[in-house]
This record gives structure tokens, C-alpha cells and sequence, in this order.
């Protein structure tokens, strides 16, 4: 009755059902007073109200409690798991990327990160192996069980990508590639949403509005940092972002400390940061050799590093999950 009553008045349609309550909602243009008049009056609607933001779906006005995006059958992003993910910036070669994975099964990432498709900002430097590349990562998942992110460049990339992937990583330069956001609210896999590099954090997630509007409703949100006047690192970690999404976003939230420096050296500090924030998961680079790394050497993890902050950040995501659980003890 409520879906009917709502498309009469000739608004798009999203639901989402919980186990309690579904909530529906109402996309559209024009005076939304009469229908949330009409709506209100019915008997099966606890209430019906205006959202202000831009950004509808994906905001907590939509949906108050926090979105879980499931990974396989047993990784849950944005519930009482702190998920890790890791691995080299680029598929290199079999040896290389069946060591990273070994390793970072050893420290205990539950994802595998490894570009097959490299956007470079030289068009000389290493550009990725294409689909031989996802062919080896889906050969580390059956391996090591770790689920797979990997980054999808085109909106033609997609259903190839989507075949090999667990979750399909929009990087920063992609953004605003609408095509592409359009493709991936159709592709069936779980999105992780990079900031673009001078991005805002409304611009950010009217992006992720437009994969859920689309039809996706499983986005992560992930901060890498952003272009400012500063120069010793690589960019700038807007590490409040963290806090501020979670206060807009219902989605779960999750930093790339590795981009956002470009030192390995802060990555261990900024990680124990991003858990203490409450972010939802890290995602960073990790190599066997990153002396010899075809990309982004300078912020990878060598074994004993990764290891070792792995070992560091226990306490850390102990505290995190008595915090979660806290919380979601007093939300019900």
C-alpha cells in the first residue's frame, strides 16, 4: 500500500528492510508536504520525513544504524569486525603476489588489495597485467582464502572485473566517473569508494549516492587523503573525516594510510589512528621485496613492518570492539 501510494505520486522507490521495520525511500522532485501528509496518515507508517541532505540514501537521516557490508560469507564491514585489508599496490607477477598474500594471511588481513589495472600519472610507468593480473589474485584467494579488492577504472572494466573480484575499488581519479559509479550500482559486488585527491566530503558522497540510487546499496567509504599546500607527505591525511562520515553516513567508513602518506614509517602511527577515530577498516600496501616494488615502494610494508604493526594494533582493536559493541548495545 505504502509503494503504491508513494509511486502514485510519482517518486523513485528504495527500500530497505531491516528486521524490524523496512524503510522506504521517496526520490523525486517538487512540494513533498502533501505526500508526507498522505503517508503519515496511514496506519502501517511510524513516520514520514523531509530529508535534507543532498545525499539521500546514504545519509543517516535515510537510515539511522549503521549499514554492514558482507564480504563472502563470513568478512562484515561496519559491524563488530575491524577488517584489514592489504597487499601490494600492483599484481607484479605469480611469485609476488602469492607471497603477499601468504604474508598478509599471516598478519591477519582478511582482504587482499593488488591492482591489476594501474592508473598512473606517467603513461611510461608500470600500467598493471590487465586480466592475467585478476587471474593471479583469484589464484591467492583460493590459496590463502582471503577475499580480493581490486580497482576497476572503466565502466566497460566491470562486468570482466566483477567476475574475478570480491570488491571493486573505485580509486580517487575515478571518483566523479559517473558512468562508472552508474555500472557499479548494477555489478552485484560490494564497492569501496576512494576520495578523490581535491574532493570535498559532500562531493564524496553524492558519489556514493550515485552507486546506491543505482541500485547498489554495499559502499564502503574510504578516506586516502587529499592535495593541500603541504609536501612532506605525499598527501594530506584529513583524519576527522573518519569521525564526520560516520556522524552523515550510515556506510562504513575506512582509510588508506599508505596513500595518505606515501612514508611506510606512518603508516603504523596513522593506522593506530584510524582504529582509535573509529574507522571500519584499513586498507594499505604491504610487499615481499619493496625495494624492488614496481610501484609505490616508498609506502609499502616490508614483512617484519607489516608483521609487527599487525602485533601493535591488537590493543588497539580490542578497545574498538568493546567501544562497537557498546554502542550497538545501546542503539537496540
Amino acid at each position: 500500500m505504502v509503494v503504491q501510494q508513494i509511486a502514485e505520486f510519482g517518486y523513485k522507490i528504495h527500500t530497505i528492510e531491516g528486521e524490524e521495520r523496512v524503510v522506504i525511500g521517496a526520490i523525486g522532485v517538487g512540494d513533498t508536504s502533501h505526500c508526507i501528509e498522505s503517508l503519515s496518515a496511514l496506519d502501517c507508517v511510524e513516520k514520514a520525513v523531509p530529508i535534507s541532505a543532498p545525499y539521500k540514501f546514504v545519509s543517516r537521516e535515510f537510515k539511522a544504524t549503521d549499514s554492514v557490508v558482507k564480504v563472502g560469507e563470513d568478512i562484515e564491514i561496519g559491524h563488530d569486525q575491524f577488517v584489514v585489508m592489504a597487499g601490494p599496490c600492483s599484481v607484479e607477477s605469480e611469485r609476488q603476489i602469492m607471497e603477499s598474500a601468504e604474508l598478509a594471511r599471516r598478519g591477519g588481513a582478511r582482504v587482499l588489495r593488488g591492482g591489476a589495472f594501474k592508473p598512473r600519472t606517467s603513461p611510461y610507468d608500470f600500467q598493471g597485467l590487465a586480466e592475467e593480473g585478476l587471474k593471479l589474485l583469484a589464484k591467492a584467494r583460493e590459496a590463502t582464502g582471503l577475499a580480493i579488492v581490486t580497482e576497476v577504472m572503466s565502466d566497460a572494466d566491470v562486468p570482466l572485473i566483477a567476475e574475478y573480484a570480491d570488491i571493486m575499488q573505485v580509486g580517487a581519479r575515478n571518483m566523479q566517473n559517473f558512468a562508472l559509479l552508474k555500472a557499479l550500482g548494477k555489478c552485484g559486488r560490494p564497492v569501496l569508494l576512494k576520495r578523490g585527491l581535491s574532493s570535498t566530503i559532500k562531493e564524496l558522497l553524492m558519489s556514493a549516492e550515485y552507486i546506491v540510487a543505482h541500485g547498489n546499496k554495499d559502499v564502503m567509504l574510504c578516506e586516502r587523503g587529499i592535495r593541500t599546500f603541504e609536501t612532506a607527505t605525499r598527501n594530506t591525511c584529513d583524519i576527522v573525516s573518519i569521525a564526520l562520515l560516520r556522524e552523515m553516513t550510515h556506510l562504513p567508513v575506512v582509510l588508506d594510510p599508505s596513500h595518505a602518506t606515501g612514508k611506510r614509517s606512518l603508516v603504523p602511527p596513522l593506522s593506530r589512528a584510524a582504529v582509535a577515530i573509529g574507522a571500519d577498516a584499513l586498507i594499505l600496501e604491504i610487499h615481499p621485496n619493496p625495494a624492488k616494488a614496481m610501484s609505490d615502494g616508498a609506502q609499502s610494508l616490508d614483512p617484519q613492518q607489516w608483521l609487527q604493526m599487525m602485533e601493535d594494533l591488537q590493543p588497539y582493536i580490542a578497545l574498538w570492539r568493546q567501544s562497537r559493541l557498546a554502542a550497538q548495545a545501546v542503539a537496540v
